[in-house]
């Protein structure tokens, strides 16, 4: 597993540098918005005060994940949306996270391929993120990412998982709506109820239609979200199912009306959009102190763990003990 990326201890952005980079994102400058999600993904820890300035500033896009097994079509099914929202007018964003390379570490960038055709649009924002053997099909940054991409005049900002199999539960935690994309070659129901789809997606799309199973999918799909459905009656919204075939653009409209739909339930029950929007942030700030603890533990002196290493090894001590006493130096 590669090493953890070095923590910078540059000093906080300037007050003045934060108002401008702030104005600079809101009036849609990609530029600014690319050059700052490297630094992200560098770990700059001087860009905190920034970062909360931008939270500040967003939650006006719809953030909406899409995710599923590898080789479901998701890029492609991305790329007809984007192209379906596009034609009315709307500016995307589209943040993809790519498996890592075992060579640089850096992203596999499939995904930028795969959605060539909107390379050249100004309306259109396309970044790839290495998951850097991240498991829940997200990157570390990808949290601190959408902050960037929510301070500015995005109306859809889109996030692709690596496509992790049962380890996608992490877009939950980031996007207002989920897309799972399946296959009718994903395996059967009892295989995906495993998984805990019914958990993870508001929208279900079988993609790949046209192939003979494409059906029985769909009937597998509804009976499991009907289970769920009856297991937790306080759910007011029920997840549809969709099929597509991204390909040659079949369904996408529908799908995108779907979104449309889905977004406009949450408006009209403001206390379930109440309790999804509660549990992500509980997520996000849970993320952001795990963050900050981390760094702590890999650069102050006052946590410092080697120390206790040889008490350890020993066994004079354990590793249950030696967490509550770095607990109880942050608490002094």
């Amino acid at each position: 597993m590669p090493s953890a990326p070095p923590v910078r201890s540059a000093p906080s952005v300037p007050a003045d540098d934060i108002h401008a980079l702030t104005a600079a994102l809101a009036s849609g400058d990609i530029r600014c918005a690319a050059r700052l999600i490297t630094r992200i993904e560098r770990v700059d820890a001087s860009l905190v005060p920034l970062m909360q300035a931008l939270y500040r500033h967003g939650g006006r896009a719809q953030v909406i994940g899409v995710t599923g097994p590898p080789g479901a079509g998701k890029s492609t099914l991305i790329s007809r949306l984007v192209a379906h929202w596009r034609g009315r007018g709307q500016r995307v964003a589209v943040l993809a996270v790519d498996p890592s390379s075992p060579f640089t570490g850096g992203a596999v960038l499939g995904d930028r391929v795969r959605m060539a055709e909107h390379a050249c649009d100004d309306g259109v924002f396309i970044r790839s993120m290495a998951s850097r053997d991240h498991l829940g099909g997200l990157a570390r940054a990808a949290g601190d990412a959408l902050v960037v991409l929510e301070a500015m005049p995005w109306d859809v900002v889109l996030v692709e998982t690596v496509g992790v199999g049962q380890n996608e539960t992490e877009i939950m935690r980031h996007a207002s709506a989920v897309v799972l994309v399946q296959t009718p070659m994903g395996g059967d129901d009892v295989q995906a109820a495993k998984a805990g789809i019914t958990e993870i997606g508001d929208l279900f799309v079988v993609n790949k239609a046209d192939h003979p199973q494409a059906d029985a999918t769909v009937r597998h799909l509804q009976d499991m979200i009907s289970l769920a459905q009856r297991l937790h009656p306080e759910r007011s919204w029920q997840p549809p199912v969709l099929k597509t075939l991204a390909l040659q653009g079949q369904g996408v409209s529908e799908l995108a009306a779907t979104i449309d739909h889905c977004f406009a339930h949450w408006a009209a029950h403001p206390d379930d959009a109440r309790r999804r929007g509660s549990a992500r942030l509980r997520h996000r700030v849970g993320e952001v102190l795990r963050e900050l603890l981390d760094r702590r533990l890999r650069t102050g002196s006052e946590l410092a763990i080697d120390p206790m290493l040889p008490a350890l090894l020993a066994r004079e001590t354990d590793p249950y003990a030696a967490a509550a006493q770095l607990l109880d130096r942050l608490g002094g």
